[in-house]
């Protein structure tokens, strides 16, 4: 491998393993550590599950995920997190960055969460999204990272010994070696400016033998760039992936967006909705639904359960219980479905997909085309094609078409 990427979740990896793909590098996604030795792409991207853990649990898992990316090779380190910075004063972010850098004996290592294409942009070190500071929206009351500062500067210093800097956009713009000097003169972690995908594309160029990387996905742009104008990897462009054959469709999101795809898709296909209060009453809701997965097994049928948890009871512990309950089952669906010979899967829902990816156990993904924006489609080496997206994600015809997109048919 030529890259590594170290990503804080298991949505996150996909997206920039899309990023990595589109730009025209072969990329594995890899569901864990152990299958980075097994990985024969230009990037790997391990999926951890960090950005909510204990700091020290995180730094730990983002050390060991290193060390094996060196071993198999690798060049350059990026260590992805969300583009909305999500993190507490006391981490993730910064702890997790600080290790890969003294670990790395780097001196410093750019901060960039920006991704225009999705409305997050870096000016005067400050993250917007949209026309709003990050401070003023939605994530100020997030339950579990509440994001109640937009300095990025700032925010980090609460996180890291280590210095924090900043290159602002008046450098950016003057092109790469501008800010490849810039880089050369600071230490720690230095926030970049960035407010559209040319200054990407610059800061990518300025990077090119920087050993780590951090930032959001769409800071990996203009990385294949570099590896190509090293000869590191073809020019030519990645086969076409694509698997025909049976198909089911998965979903255990309670979001807007996932229950507007399931009434879509459920018009035209069976659909069998997951009872969850007599699932969680001991019925025989499981063997219901492989039931109705194996009777319509030929039709690509929809196995769902939208209904929010907190709906089900007043008891404090049972939405808890019930999303682990459901991820189980729809985990189980999935074995069973594979077993029978489906090819195609498709799985809604962040927590639901990472539950469907450990209980297959896959090994390492081929990354292939884009589903929709920061989803790609995957492919395992026994020739399953998997479209795997976080709730709020996808259009309304997103199943329909994320099997099209498998059997390459669009």
């Amino acid at each position: 491998m030529i890259l590594g990427v170290i990503a804080d979740d298991f949505t996150g990896a996909g997206d920039i393993a899309g990023v990595l793909t589109d730009a025209g590098m072969r990329t594995a996604l890899l569901p864990s550590v152990a299958d980075v030795a097994a990985c024969r792409h230009d990037a790997g991207v391990v999926a951890l599950k960090t950005r909510s853990i204990p700091a020290d649990d995180a730094v730990l898992a983002s050390l060991h995920a290193l060390s094996a990316l060196r071993e198999a090779g690798c060049r350059q380190i990026l260590f992805k997190y969300c583009s909305t910075f999500d993190s507490t004063p006391a981490g993730n972010i910064g702890p997790v960055a600080q290790a890969l850098v003294e670990a790395l004996g780097t001196p410093a290592a750019i901060v960039c969460p920006a991704f225009p294409a999705n409305g997050r942009t870096v000016y005067q070190g400050h993250l917007f999204v949209g026309d709003l500071l990050l401070s003023d929206t939605g994530m100020r009351h997030h339950p579990i990272t509440p994001m109640i500062d937009s300095d990025i500067r700032r925010w980090l210093r609460h996180q890291t010994e280590m210095a924090v800097g900043h290159v602002a956009l008046n450098t950016v713009r003057q092109g790469s070696i501008a800010i490849r000097d810039a880089l050369a003169r600071a230490q720690g972690l230095v926030v970049i400016d960035a407010v559209d995908d040319v200054d990407l594309m610059a800061i990518g160029q300025a990077v090119a033998d920087a050993p780590l990387i951090t930032g959001g996905s769409a800071i990996a742009q203009g990385l294949p760039a570099n590896y190509r104008a090293a000869e590191l990897i073809d020019a030519a462009p990645a086969a076409r992936l694509r698997v025909e054959g049976a198909a089911i469709v998965l979903a255990g999101s309670c979001s807007t967006a996932t229950n507007a795809q399931v009434a879509h898709y459920r018009r035209d296909h069976p659909a069998y909705a997951i009872d969850v209060a007599r699932l969680l009453a001991g019925d025989p809701v499981a063997d219901e639904a492989r039931a109705f997965a194996h009777d319509h097994a030929d039709a690509a049928p929809l196995i769902y359960s939208t209904v929010t948890p907190d709906r089900l009871t007043s008891d404090t512990e049972a939405p808890g219980v019930a999303a682990a309950v459901i991820e189980t089952l729809i985990a189980d669906l999935a074995i069973d479905a594979v077993a029978r010979g489906a090819r195609r899967i498709v799985v809604a829902g962040g927590e639901t997909s990472g539950a469907v990816v450990e209980a297959l156990a896959p090994g390492p993904l081929r990354v292939g085309p884009s589903i929709a924006p920061g989803i790609p489609s995957l492919f395992t080496r026994s020739g399953q094609g998997l479209a795997l997206k976080s709730g709020n994600f996808g259009n309304d015809d997103f199943f329909d078409h994320a099997l099209r997109v498998l059997e390459g048919r669009a």
